[in-house]
Protein backbone atom coordinates (compact mmCIF):
# COMPACT_ATOMS: atom_id res chain seq x y z
CA UNK A 1 0.00 0.00 0.00
CA UNK A 2 1.41 2.83 -1.13
CA UNK A 3 2.20 6.32 1.19
CA UNK A 4 0.16 8.23 -1.52
CA UNK A 5 -2.75 6.20 -0.72
CA UNK A 6 -2.54 6.10 2.86
CA UNK A 7 -2.42 10.13 2.91
CA UNK A 8 -5.58 9.98 0.80
CA UNK A 9 -7.57 7.89 2.81
CA UNK A 10 -6.46 9.58 5.80
CA UNK A 11 -7.19 13.02 4.07
CA UNK A 12 -11.12 11.80 2.97
CA UNK A 13 -12.03 10.60 6.57
CA UNK A 14 -10.56 14.11 7.78
CA UNK A 15 -13.02 15.86 5.32
CA UNK A 16 -16.15 13.39 6.24
CA UNK A 17 -15.41 14.18 10.14
CA UNK A 18 -15.17 17.63 9.05
CA UNK A 19 -18.63 17.72 7.30
CA UNK A 20 -20.16 15.58 9.78
CA UNK A 21 -18.98 18.36 12.48
CA UNK A 22 -20.13 21.49 10.51
CA UNK A 23 -23.24 19.88 10.15
CA UNK A 24 -23.66 19.11 13.50
CA UNK A 25 -22.54 22.46 14.57
CA UNK A 26 -25.71 24.03 12.35
CA UNK A 27 -28.28 21.99 13.68
CA UNK A 28 -27.47 22.47 17.13
CA UNK A 29 -27.71 26.46 15.98
CA UNK A 30 -30.71 25.68 14.07
CA UNK A 31 -32.44 24.32 17.36
CA UNK A 32 -31.03 26.80 19.67
CA UNK A 33 -32.57 29.28 16.86
CA UNK A 34 -35.67 27.48 17.06
CA UNK A 35 -36.09 27.07 20.38
CA UNK A 36 -35.53 30.49 21.63
CA UNK A 37 -37.82 31.90 19.05
CA UNK A 38 -40.41 29.49 20.71
CA UNK A 39 -39.77 30.67 23.86
CA UNK A 40 -40.45 34.13 22.81
CA UNK A 41 -43.44 33.26 21.07
CA UNK A 42 -44.91 31.71 24.11
CA UNK A 43 -43.78 34.68 26.92
CA UNK A 44 -45.27 36.96 24.40
CA UNK A 45 -48.60 35.08 23.96
CA UNK A 46 -49.11 34.15 27.78
CA UNK A 47 -47.13 36.08 29.69
CA UNK A 48 -45.78 39.91 28.94
CA UNK A 49 -46.82 41.94 25.75
CA UNK A 50 -44.88 45.30 24.71
CA UNK A 51 -47.02 47.83 24.85
CA UNK A 52 -46.76 51.54 22.95
CA UNK A 53 -49.17 54.68 24.51
CA UNK A 54 -50.86 55.94 21.28
CA UNK A 55 -52.99 58.72 23.23
CA UNK A 56 -52.86 61.48 25.85
CA UNK A 57 -55.89 59.73 27.71
CA UNK A 58 -54.20 58.60 30.71
CA UNK A 59 -51.88 62.06 30.79
CA UNK A 60 -50.35 62.56 33.40
CA UNK A 61 -49.61 58.43 34.66
CA UNK A 62 -48.70 57.84 30.98
CA UNK A 63 -47.58 60.20 28.17
CA UNK A 64 -47.74 59.55 24.52
CA UNK A 65 -44.78 57.54 23.43
CA UNK A 66 -44.14 55.69 26.36
CA UNK A 67 -43.71 51.99 25.85
CA UNK A 68 -44.26 49.68 28.69
CA UNK A 69 -44.32 46.11 29.70
CA UNK A 70 -47.74 43.93 30.37
CA UNK A 71 -48.19 41.03 32.71
CA UNK A 72 -50.56 39.12 30.96
CA UNK A 73 -50.59 36.29 33.01
CA UNK A 74 -51.44 38.02 35.94
CA UNK A 75 -55.54 37.77 35.43
CA UNK A 76 -55.15 34.17 34.37
CA UNK A 77 -53.56 33.28 30.67
CA UNK A 78 -55.59 32.65 28.15
CA UNK A 79 -56.14 29.39 26.56
CA UNK A 80 -55.97 29.79 22.73
CA UNK A 81 -59.24 28.87 20.72
CA UNK A 82 -61.20 28.10 24.00
CA UNK A 83 -62.07 31.17 25.61
CA UNK A 84 -60.72 30.40 28.72
CA UNK A 85 -58.34 31.52 31.64
CA UNK A 86 -56.40 29.22 33.43
CA UNK A 87 -53.79 30.12 36.56
CA UNK A 88 -55.27 33.15 37.92
CA UNK A 89 -53.06 35.29 40.35
CA UNK A 90 -55.85 37.06 41.08
CA UNK A 91 -58.72 39.22 39.65
CA UNK A 92 -59.28 42.76 38.84
CA UNK A 93 -59.00 45.25 41.43
CA UNK A 94 -60.39 49.17 41.36
CA UNK A 95 -57.55 51.30 40.09
CA UNK A 96 -55.36 48.71 38.06
CA UNK A 97 -54.34 50.25 34.87
CA UNK A 98 -55.01 47.03 32.52
CA UNK A 99 -54.67 46.60 28.27
CA UNK A 100 -57.89 45.25 26.27
CA UNK A 101 -59.40 44.89 23.28
CA UNK A 102 -62.20 47.39 22.21
CA UNK A 103 -64.95 45.84 23.18
CA UNK A 104 -66.51 45.28 19.92
CA UNK A 105 -67.34 42.79 17.47
CA UNK A 106 -68.76 45.28 14.45
CA UNK A 107 -65.63 46.84 12.10
CA UNK A 108 -68.69 49.29 11.26
CA UNK A 109 -69.19 50.58 14.48
CA UNK A 110 -67.77 54.29 15.19
CA UNK A 111 -66.73 55.85 18.33
CA UNK A 112 -63.93 57.84 19.45
CA UNK A 113 -64.08 59.87 16.03
CA UNK A 114 -63.70 56.20 14.07
CA UNK A 115 -63.64 52.58 14.14
CA UNK A 116 -61.87 51.02 17.16
CA UNK A 117 -62.29 47.45 16.25
CA UNK A 118 -59.70 45.18 16.84
CA UNK A 119 -57.79 48.24 18.26
CA UNK A 120 -55.71 47.84 21.89
CA UNK A 121 -56.57 50.58 24.52
CA UNK A 122 -55.11 51.21 28.10
CA UNK A 123 -57.41 52.80 31.26
CA UNK A 124 -57.64 52.78 34.86
CA UNK A 125 -60.52 50.15 35.74
CA UNK A 126 -62.57 52.44 37.97
CA UNK A 127 -65.73 50.14 38.30
CA UNK A 128 -66.52 46.11 39.02
CA UNK A 129 -69.05 44.23 38.29
CA UNK A 130 -72.20 44.89 40.25
CA UNK A 131 -70.71 48.29 41.19
CA UNK A 132 -73.11 51.72 40.18
CA UNK A 133 -71.22 54.29 38.83
CA UNK A 134 -72.15 57.83 38.06
CA UNK A 135 -70.39 61.12 37.12
CA UNK A 136 -71.93 64.72 39.13
CA UNK A 137 -69.81 67.74 37.80
CA UNK A 138 -66.75 65.56 36.93
CA UNK A 139 -66.63 63.76 40.06
CA UNK A 140 -66.56 60.13 40.18
CA UNK A 141 -69.16 58.18 42.10
CA UNK A 142 -68.92 54.63 42.97
CA UNK A 143 -71.66 52.83 44.73
CA UNK A 144 -73.57 56.22 46.13
CA UNK A 145 -69.69 57.48 47.30
CA UNK A 146 -67.34 60.24 45.82
CA UNK A 147 -64.35 58.07 44.57
CA UNK A 148 -61.79 58.86 47.30
CA UNK A 149 -57.23 59.46 46.95
CA UNK A 150 -57.76 59.65 43.17
CA UNK A 151 -54.54 61.58 42.87
CA UNK A 152 -54.38 59.86 39.59
CA UNK A 153 -57.22 61.54 38.17
CA UNK A 154 -56.36 64.97 35.89
CA UNK A 155 -59.11 67.94 35.29
CA UNK A 156 -57.69 69.86 32.37
CA UNK A 157 -61.20 72.32 30.97
CA UNK A 158 -61.68 74.51 33.61
CA UNK A 159 -65.34 74.65 32.21
CA UNK A 160 -68.20 71.62 33.05
CA UNK A 161 -70.20 70.52 30.71
CA UNK A 162 -74.02 70.58 31.26
CA UNK A 163 -75.58 67.05 31.63
CA UNK A 164 -77.70 65.84 28.73
CA UNK A 165 -81.61 66.65 29.03
CA UNK A 166 -83.16 62.77 30.21
CA UNK A 167 -86.57 63.44 30.80
CA UNK A 168 -88.11 61.05 28.06
CA UNK A 169 -85.87 58.56 28.89
CA UNK A 170 -85.90 55.79 32.23
CA UNK A 171 -83.03 54.74 34.54
CA UNK A 172 -83.68 50.92 32.14
CA UNK A 173 -83.76 52.57 28.68
CA UNK A 174 -80.39 54.50 29.69
CA UNK A 175 -78.78 51.36 30.83
CA UNK A 176 -79.62 49.56 28.10
CA UNK A 177 -77.66 51.97 25.82
CA UNK A 178 -75.11 52.28 27.78
CA UNK A 179 -74.59 48.48 27.41
CA UNK A 180 -75.21 48.55 23.77
CA UNK A 181 -72.58 51.10 23.27
CA UNK A 182 -74.92 53.66 21.62
CA UNK A 183 -75.34 55.68 24.58
CA UNK A 184 -72.07 58.13 23.45
CA UNK A 185 -73.68 58.25 20.18
CA UNK A 186 -77.08 59.45 21.53
CA UNK A 187 -75.96 62.54 23.77
CA UNK A 188 -72.23 63.26 22.37
CA UNK A 189 -69.93 64.73 24.93
CA UNK A 190 -72.88 66.07 26.98
CA UNK A 191 -72.52 62.83 29.35
CA UNK A 192 -68.80 63.64 30.00
CA UNK A 193 -69.13 65.46 33.03
CA UNK A 194 -72.94 63.98 34.33
CA UNK A 195 -73.41 60.40 33.51
CA UNK A 196 -75.22 57.71 34.87
CA UNK A 197 -75.98 56.10 36.95
CA UNK A 198 -75.29 52.86 35.45
CA UNK A 199 -74.63 49.36 36.76
CA UNK A 200 -71.73 47.58 35.71
CA UNK A 201 -72.76 44.16 34.08
CA UNK A 202 -71.77 40.51 35.18
CA UNK A 203 -68.49 39.96 34.53
CA UNK A 204 -67.76 43.54 33.40
CA UNK A 205 -65.73 46.48 33.95
CA UNK A 206 -66.24 49.99 33.66
CA UNK A 207 -63.03 51.64 32.48
CA UNK A 208 -61.86 55.60 32.81
CA UNK A 209 -58.55 57.42 31.61
CA UNK A 210 -56.83 59.14 34.14
CA UNK A 211 -56.96 62.75 31.89
CA UNK A 212 -60.88 63.07 32.39
CA UNK A 213 -61.81 65.71 30.46
CA UNK A 214 -59.68 64.14 27.34
CA UNK A 215 -60.54 60.55 27.64
CA UNK A 216 -63.19 58.15 25.09
CA UNK A 217 -63.72 55.39 27.91
CA UNK A 218 -66.56 53.71 29.66
CA UNK A 219 -69.09 56.72 29.92
CA UNK A 220 -69.14 57.07 25.99
CA UNK A 221 -68.71 52.93 24.82
CA UNK A 222 -69.81 50.90 27.51
CA UNK A 223 -68.61 48.26 29.93
CA UNK A 224 -65.08 45.66 29.13
CA UNK A 225 -65.91 42.46 29.31
CA UNK A 226 -63.26 40.16 31.26
CA UNK A 227 -62.86 38.24 27.97
CA UNK A 228 -61.86 41.49 26.27
CA UNK A 229 -58.67 42.17 29.15
CA UNK A 230 -55.20 41.31 27.59
CA UNK A 231 -53.24 42.15 31.11
CA UNK A 232 -51.78 44.74 33.70
CA UNK A 233 -49.77 47.42 32.91
CA UNK A 234 -46.15 46.82 34.87
CA UNK A 235 -43.80 49.43 34.00
CA UNK A 236 -42.40 51.74 31.52
CA UNK A 237 -39.10 50.57 29.64
CA UNK A 238 -38.88 53.35 27.45
CA UNK A 239 -37.71 56.13 27.17
CA UNK A 240 -35.38 55.57 30.39
CA UNK A 241 -35.89 58.98 31.91
CA UNK A 242 -39.38 58.00 32.52
CA UNK A 243 -38.32 54.09 33.39
CA UNK A 244 -41.16 53.17 36.44
CA UNK A 245 -43.40 50.86 37.61
CA UNK A 246 -47.34 52.09 36.34
CA UNK A 247 -49.78 52.53 39.38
Amino acid sequence: MSVAFLWGLFSSLDEKKTVESVLKDDLEWADTIFSSILLAVVVMYFLVQAFKIPSGSMRDTLLEGDHLFVNKAIYGMKVPLAGKRMLKFRDVKRGDIVVFTFPSENPAEQHCGGSQYGKDFIKRMMGMPGDTIEFREGALFINGKQAENEVYAKYSDPVRIPGPERKSIGEQEYQQLWESRNLGRAYGESIRDTFGPVKVPPNSYFAVGDNRDHSCDSRFWGPVPEKSIKGRAMFIYWPPGRMVGVR
